[in-house]
């Protein structure tokens, strides 16, 4: 194990795979203020968002996953972190495209891994100062890399910051899921599923990203981890 791989999980300000201080209260809000996703929680409750607190780990598994199937991400995923066990910055910006590119990764990809990994082991590169602030201040800091749009960034403040209010509508399978429980239809366009999903998301705050997990934990056989 690298450098930064030793030092990132305490400057990303998270304890290794901790279960976030207020997912009890916020629980107990949604479930409160929405009797449809109240079954799903109670159903699913043993389960709870955790972090493993690599946020460059984090950061590059959802890049692996833009538009494409999770079925296809998880392949490739696994296929890099077999290659790269830790998967530190150093091993992505020093890796040879080629290489990258037999693992299953497009071209545009392989450029979006390997600036990031340049970004983070530059020796100036203050992780802990980078991760800190706002959710909204994460986000800007995030989508100003290069390949990094409001999904990934959101997958970022969810997966590895534990932020408790975080809503992505960009999430094709959020929208499906909450399609089929709120039984809203799968026929209507993403527009307006992002529109329902966003007002019934109301009854969620500040918690949303509870709200959004066990939609997700509802779609998915396994808890999502990044």
């Amino acid at each position: 194990m690298d450098a930064y791989n030793q030092i990132t999980k305490n400057q990303a300000g998270i304890a290794h795979m901790a279960e976030p201080e207020y997912w009890d209260a916020g629980c107990t809000h949604i479930s409160a203020h929405d009797p449809v996703l109240a079954p799903i929680i109670a159903k699913h409750r043993k389960d709870v968002l955790v972090s493993h607190g690599d946020l460059f780990r984090t950061l590059a598994n959802a890049i692996v996953g833009q538009q494409i199937s999770v079925v296809a991400a998880a392949a490739i995923w696994n296929r890099l972190t077999d290659r790269y066990p830790d998967l530190s910055p150093r091993d992505l910006a020093a890796a040879a495209g080629e290489s990258l590119g037999e693992l299953g990764l497009s071209r545009q990809k392989v450029d979006y891994l390997q600036g990031i990994g340049r970004t983070f082991s530059q020796p100036d590169f203050d992780l802990a100062a980078w991760a800190r602030g706002s959710s909204e201040e994460v986000f800007s800091r995030l989508v100003a890399l290069r390949g990094v749009g409001p999904w990934t960034a959101q997958m970022v403040l969810i997966f590895s910051q534990l932020r408790q209010d975080v809503l992505p509508l960009g999430d094709v399978g959020l929208l499906n899921c909450a399609a089929d429980v709120y039984q809203w239809g799968r026929d209507r366009t993403m527009k307006e599923l992002q529109e329902l999903v966003e007002q019934q998301a109301e009854n969620w705050k500040p918690y949303r990203t509870i709200g959004v997990w066990y939609l997700w934990r509802e779609l998915d056989a396994e808890p999502v981890l990044y």
